[in-house]
C-alpha cells in the first residue's frame, strides 16, 4: 500500500486496532485481496504502535504469496501456514478469528462451481470448528453482496434488511448461495458457541493489491489504460456498479472486527454508484496518458439496468462509518501505486 494509505488507516482506525493489541489472530483468506490489505494494516500497526498482534494465515500456496509480498510473508507477528480450507487443523489458541477464504474468480464459479460452494461453506465450517476449539470469542465472516442476488425493480442501493435472493436454480449464483450458507453456519455456530460473529457483505473495491487480470471491471479498466488504451469494455456499459478504496475498507473492516454486532450483518461498500461507462472514461481520464473507451455492446432500453451498490446507513448510524476516498481519488491513488511499482 502507498504509505500515505497505511497513515491514513492507522489515524482513523486507531482505536479499533487497539482492541488487537497482544492478540492472536487466525486468518483464512489472508493471501487475497482483502485479506493481504488487513495485514498491511496490521504489520505497520505492530512496527508504528508497538501493537503486538500475532496472525496465523492460512494460505493454499505460502511460497506464491512470499514472492509476491515478501515484506508481508517475513515482518514480524505474521506466520504463513500451508493448508487447504476445508480440512485444515491449525493448532494453537486464538483470541479472534478472521474467515475470508473464498476464491470468488468468475471463472471457477463457471468451471467448478461445486469446488467453489466445497471451499466456502465447508471452510467456513472448519474454521467454525476451529474457533470452537481453539478458544476464539470473536469471529468476522467476509460475506459478500452477491447474497442478496438480482436487485429488485426500483432497488438502487440494497439495504441489509432486503428479502431478495439468488436464484438457487441458476448455476450462476453457486458463489452467492455458498455465502448465504456460509452465513446461515455462523449464525448456527454463534448461538451454539457462544462466539460474537459479525458479518461483512462485501461489495465492489478498488486498491493497489486488487488484481489486473481477473473478473474485476475496474481492474481491466485501469490495466487497458495502463498499457497505454484504449480501456475496453466487454458490456453495453449500463450496469451500476460503486468502489470502495483500500483505505475505507481496511478502516470498515476493522471496525466490524472490534465492534460490529454478532449476528447482524453490514454492507461494506461505497453508496456513490456509477455506470461502467463512467467508470471507463473516469479511469481513462485518470491514465498517465489520457486514452479513449471502446463499448463492445449496444444498450437495450428493453433491459433492466443492472445494479449492484449498498445502502451504507447500518454501518454510518451503528459503527460511524463513512465514505472519505471518492472514485476519483481511489482510482488516482491505484493508478499511481501501479506506476510506482513499474518505476
Amino acid at each position: 500500500m502507498l504509505a500515505r494509505d497505511i497513515d491514513e488507516v492507522l489515524a482513523a482506525a486507531a482505536a479499533d486496532l487497539e482492541t488487537l493489541r497482544g492478540r492472536s489472530i487466525y486468518m483464512t483468506g489472508g493471501t487475497g485481496f482483502i485479506g493481504a490489505t488487513m495485514l498491511e494494516i496490521i504489520v505497520a500497526a505492530n512496527a508504528r504502535l508497538g501493537l503486538g498482534a500475532r496472525v496465523v494465515a492460512l494460505s493454499r500456496d505460502p511460497q506464491k504469496f512470499a514472492e509476491r509480498l515478501p515484506h508481508l510473508a517475513a515482518a514480524p507477528g505474521i506466520t504463513l501456514v500451508q493448508g487447504d480450507v476445508r480440512v485444515a487443523a491449525v493448532e494453537g489458541r486464538y483470541d479472534i478469528v478472521i474467515a475470508g477464504a473464498a476464491d470468488a474468480s468468475a471463472q471457477l464459479n463457471r468451471d467448478n462451481p461445486l469446488g467453489m460452494i466445497d471451499t466456502i461453506v465447508e471452510g467456513t465450517r472448519r474454521t467454525l470448528e476451529l474457533a470452537r476449539d481453539s478458544g476464539a470469542k470473536r469471529m468476522l465472516l467476509m460475506s459478500s453482496g452477491a447474497v442478496y442476488g438480482r436487485f429488485p425493480p426500483g432497488v438502487s442501493l440494497i439495504e441489509e434488511t432486503a428479502t431478495s435472493a439468488p436464484d438457487c436454480l441458476d448455476p450462476y449464483y453457486a458463489y452467492a448461495e455458498a455465502k448465504r450458507m456460509a452465513e446461515l453456519l455462523c449464525a448456527l455456530s454463534a448461538a451454539r458457541d457462544g462466539i460474537e460473529i459479525p458479518v461483512a457483505r462485501i461489495f465492489t473495491l478498488v486498491g493497489p493489491l486488487l488484481p489486473l487480470d481477473a473478473h474485476f471491471a475496474i481492474g481491466n479498466f485501469l490495466r487497458d489504460a495502463l498499457n497505454g488504451g484504449p480501456v475496453r469494455v466487454g458490456g453495453d456499459g449500463t450496469a451500476v456498479r460503486s468502489y470502495l478504496h483500500s483505505v475505507d475498507l481496511c478502516v470498515w473492516m476493522f471496525a466490524l472486527l472490534a465492534r460490529g454486532c454478532s449476528g447482524r450483518a453490514y454492507n461494506v461498500g461505497s453508496d456513490q454508484a456509477v455506470s461502467i461507462k463512467t467508470l471507463a472514461e473516469t479511469v481513462a481520464a485518470a491514465a498517465p496518458r489520457p486514452c479513449g473507451v471502446t463499448i463492445a455492446g449496444r444498450a437495450d432500453a428493453s433491459n433492466p439496468i443492472n445494479h449492484y451498490a449498498p445502502d451504507i446507513l447500518r454501518a454510518r448510524s451503528e459503527l460511524g462509518l463513512k465514505v472519505t476516498i471518492p472514485l476519483d481519488e481511489a482510482i488516482s491513488r491505484t493508478m499511481a501505486w501501479h506506476l510506482g511499482q513499474r518505476a
